[in-house]
């Protein structure tokens, strides 16, 4: 299955400063061996670890794309705080053509682009508001969950390249299935979708591509040999063994 080829690969076109601490992270280490990581799938999956480098990879790519580094289209401009890193600064993004739409949501700081939509809304007071695109309904006056979604189902127009960090911060297992619907529907409307995860659900999606960030570095990896759905398996099937396993007394 190829991909629509808003993002083909992203490579680092030249080196970190020596004493920059993402040197330390493998899946950087392993761009530096002049390795381009490609995306030849309508969707591709980064996971690992807590501290592997997903979120700081996924970040990278977003501002070597134009994007926000706290989220939003390539029309946010705003910063609640300066924590993002250099590396978006780093990165080449290669593309055989160019997105209609797009958009970055990070659910670390979505309740301050959230913020940003009503304030642009009260300051401009234009017809048809800006929320309007996103369900008519302030994003703060829905749960958490209900937010992510009514992004995904209203602002995701199709023709996009969408970056997901973990998105399933806010979503229960039902809702995961119905954003899993909400990009199956978006993929057959020409997108491509990049996501940070750490969900065997999400990362069910047919034929996704699915990188594995370890302190090594990154390589591909199918679904079922990754950890997250091996760990997740073996407790499902026997939760009291794992329990019993966990828990038990010293």
């Amino acid at each position: 299955m190829r991909g629509p080829e808003y993002l083909v690969s992203v490579r680092l076109r030249r080196a970190l400063p020596e004493g920059s601490w993402l040197r330390r992270l493998g899946p950087v280490r392993w761009l530096t061996e002049r390795h381009a990581l490609e995306f030849d799938r309508p969707v591709t999956f980064l996971v690992g670890e807590n501290g592997t480098g997903k979120s700081t990879l996924l970040e990278g790519i977003a501002v070597a794309c134009g994007f926000n580094p706290e989220g939003g289209t390539r029309n946010f401009n705003f910063s609640t705080r300066a924590t993002h890193s250099e590396l978006g600064e780093y990165l080449t993004p290669a593309r055989r053509r160019y997105a209609r739409d797009g958009f970055f949501l990070r659910a670390e700081s979505f309740y301050n682009v959230a913020t940003n939509i009503d304030e642009m809304d009260e300051t401009l007071a234009a017809s048809p508001r800006l929320i309007d695109s996103y369900g008519g309904v302030s994003l703060h006056c829905q749960s958490h969950g209900e937010s992510f979604l009514a992004l995904v189902q209203n602002r995701f127009g199709g023709e996009g390249l969408y970056l997901l960090d973990e998105p399933e911060a806010a979503l229960s297992p039902t809702r995961l299935l119905t954003l899993l619907g909400e990009m199956n529907a978006l993929v057959k409307a020409d997108s491509q979708f990049i996501v940070a995860t750490h969900s065997p659900i999400l990362m069910a999606f047919p034929g996704a591509r699915i990188y594995e960030l370890s302190g090594t570095g990154i390589r591909a990896a199918e679904y079922r040999e990754t950890e997250h759905y091996q760990l997740t398996k073996r407790f499902l099937d026997d939760p009291e063994r794992m329990l019993r396993y966990l828990l038990k007394d010293e």
